[in-house]
């Protein structure tokens, strides 16, 4: 998500929130009562039946609480399945200067523009422009529910197959790094905790994490992109 599009957002934001280190907030539970995604619903051709003929199922998370006063502006995330012999998520993390989210793990997106022809063309072009993924490795499957976040962005996430021979060329001022996590782990409840955090005005607040680690280093996957992967979660598996 184009910084220069939301900097104005952090700060308005509630201090408490502003410098909140999530991996502090105490883990309430863990959903190890739920199955996990079978891995057969992970090939290719699986995947475009879901998509095509989807079930019956109640997306989990739909809006997180409002907390600024800005008008809420449209915005797309791209999910990328990339179809290894074992699918990843390819996942990046944000900069740590950026104003809004910083150092955060996400999904490739942002603002959706008044030239994008539509929600996944918006995913595509700043898939493009953050991590210079291209399109002629990209197959949009369709879109989830829209997932509201605290910033006042109506998100809608593009969940698309990847295939696995691209090269990316990173823009070092939005994204700090790129990675892939199994998604048989993201699609796993066993892997889902749940937090709980009250806030300066005394609202409790929850969200979800799904911390991965990645060699010598934590993905700390949490907020609205594990909310939008637990909506795919409940979609997969319904």
């Amino acid at each position: 998500m184009r910084a220069a599009s939301v900097e104005s957002v952090n700060a308005v934001l509630p201090s408490a929130l502003r410098s909140l280190d999530p991996r502090q907030v105490p883990v309430v539970g863990i959903d190890v009562g739920l199955p996990a995604v079978a891995p057969s619903r992970f090939d290719a051709r699986a995947l475009r039946a879901r998509f095509a003929t989807p079930p019956a199922w109640v997306p989990e998370l739909r809006r997180e609480p409002r907390l600024t006063d800005r008008v809420p502006a449209q915005a797309a995330v791209l999910v990328p399945i990339v179809m290894r012999d074992e699918p990843t998520v390819l996942l990046t993390e944000r900069t740590t200067h950026l104003s809004t989210h910083s150092g955060q793990v996400a999904f490739p997106g942002g603002r959706v523009d008044p030239e994008d022809a539509n929600i996944a063309a918006a995913a595509l072009r700043e898939a493009w422009e953050e991590v210079g993924l291209s399109a002629a490795y990209i197959e949009v499957l369709g879109c989830l529910p829209t997932y509201t976040t605290v910033t006042s962005f109506i998100v809608t996430p593009v969940v698309a197959l990847v295939r696995p021979d691209f090269e990316l060329n990173i823009n070092p001022y939005e994204v700090a790094a790129a990675f892939e996590v199994p998604l048989a782990y993201l699609m796993n409840p066993a892997n889902h905790r749940r937090h709980a955090f009250v806030g300066e005005d005394l609202k409790s607040r929850e969200w979800f994490s799904m911390p991965y680690q990645d060699g010598p280093d934590e993905r700390y996957v949490w907020g609205a992109t594990a909310g939008m992967l637990r909506n795919l979660y409940r979609f997969l598996s319904a």
